[in-house]
């Protein structure tokens, strides 16, 4: 690979560590699935609901294992999303809006389409309105671990492309989660959360480089930000864009850059333990009750389709537009063929599909089981065909992709 297409280091060990992750999220997804239907299935249950901790909101009771994992660990795994995204803005692939132009297009296209398909196909019920939102999301470490299944079939451009696109993707759906899914907001909580997220800027503009100030900051700012009733997660996001760090363009990172540390720090516990634990502790569902009958509910319908026709359709059709009318260019080495296996990829929403089922149907765990039979649904149909496309898809066509 020539140096001028060689990933960024920090790119690189980003791909290899979502690629592994990815594989190892499948083995825990399986597993859960097994154990709900077993007869270990009331101990699985009753470990993730079991009492764990004081109330650290009113609107959330008592902590759980489960809200542990959901509010606790996923805060540090959107950490790790909001560096990612940082970077690639600042010292990455989507610097200039040329780079960015595709992604944004093919990124949007993927969560419009499946939101529509949605609700064309929940039949306009206002019960189950709310769920627009869960086929809308992208798992990049499932897609990207189904990629790494074939390896040298897919291009390197490809899973940068992926990458991007899902970066992009990640950024849609943080705004989602803040605006969608906040139902009321304690005023003085809130307030706290500025005021911890104010000084952590300013510390990051007085030259503050060391990385523990800004973990204290991020803790507080987390507790903050659970109290005041929006999700706690978004604490991660915000806690990363305060991160300093030192620009190297067209090169290697700079060792000394506390953002790039910190990334490669907690990259391995995200990719290797957050993200699988959470999907042990999600993808649990007991299939006892459930028929086929109920795959073709509005819930779970719509939400299989949004992921397996919506974000496919959505992503080529705006990938297509885009360069059919100049707006932006092919990814170098990559054929069309190539670029429908990918789209398909993307309706593999998995972690972040099942996090908002969740946030959607907080209150109706009956709707959230059927929500989360339709994620699988739709991530398994969407990782079968983007990978059968893909491992089929002729190599010389791959050799001989537009240039970017």
């Amino acid at each position: 690979m020539s140096q001028s297409t060689r990933p960024p280091l920090a790119l690189q060990e980003f791909l290899a560590g979502e690629a592994a992750g990815g594989i190892i999220l499948i083995g825990a997804a399986v597993l859960a699935m097994v154990i709900a239907n077993s007869r270990w299935a009331d101990g699985y249950f009753h470990l993730l609901h079991s009492h764990a901790g004081p109330a650290l909101s009113a609107k959330l009771g008592p902590m759980t294992p489960h809200l542990w994992i959901n509010d606790g660990l996923m805060a540090v795994f959107f950490l790790v999303v909001g560096l990612e995204i940082k970077r690639e803005f600042v010292d990455g692939r989507l610097v200039t809006w040329q780079q960015r132009r595709l992604p944004f297009v093919a990124a949007l296209g993927g969560m419009v389409a499946p939101a529509l398909v949605f609700l064309g196909f929940s039949g306009g019920s206002p019960d189950l309105a709310q769920g627009w939102a869960i086929p809308a999301a992208t798992d990049i470490a499932f897609a990207i671990g189904v990629m790494a299944l074939l390896g040298s079939r897919v291009p390197t451009a490809l899973k940068l492309f992926l990458t991007t696109i899902a970066i992009v993707d990640d950024m849609g759906a943080v705004v989602i989660i803040a605006l969608a899914y906040t139902a009321s907001i304690k005023g003085i909580a809130l307030l706290a959360a500025l005021v911890i997220l104010g000084a952590m800027l300013l510390m990051n503009r007085a030259g503050v480089r060391r990385l523990l100030p800004y973990m204290i900051g991020f803790a507080l700012l987390w507790y903050a930000v659970l109290v005041s009733g929006v999700h706690a997660t978004i604490a991660g996001v915000l806690a990363a864009f305060t991160i300093p760090v030192t620009v190297t363009p067209g090169t290697d990172e700079a060792p000394d850059s506390p953002l790039h540390r910190l990334e490669h720090a907690l990259h391995p516990w995200s990719a290797f333990l957050i993200v699988p634990v959470f999907g042990f502790a999600n993808a649990g569902i007991a299939l006892g009750g459930f028929g086929l009958h109920t795959l073709i509910e509005p819930l779970p319908l719509g939400i299989a389709a949004g992921l397996f026709l919506g974000k496919q359709c959505g992503i080529f059709a705006s990938i297509w537009l885009a360069v059919k009318v100049g707006f932006a260019q092919l990814p170098h080495g990559a054929s069309w063929l190539q670029l429908y296996g990918l789209s398909a990829l993307c309706g593999i929403g998995f972690t972040m599909s099942l996090f908002i089922a969740m946030l959607a149907f907080a209150s109706e765990p009956s709707l959230v089981a059927v929500a989360k039979l339709g994620v699988v649904t739709g991530s398994v149909l969407s990782g079968v065909l983007g990978y059968l496309v893909l491992r089929f898809a002729p190599l010389a066509a791959a050799a001989g992709g537009a240039a970017a």
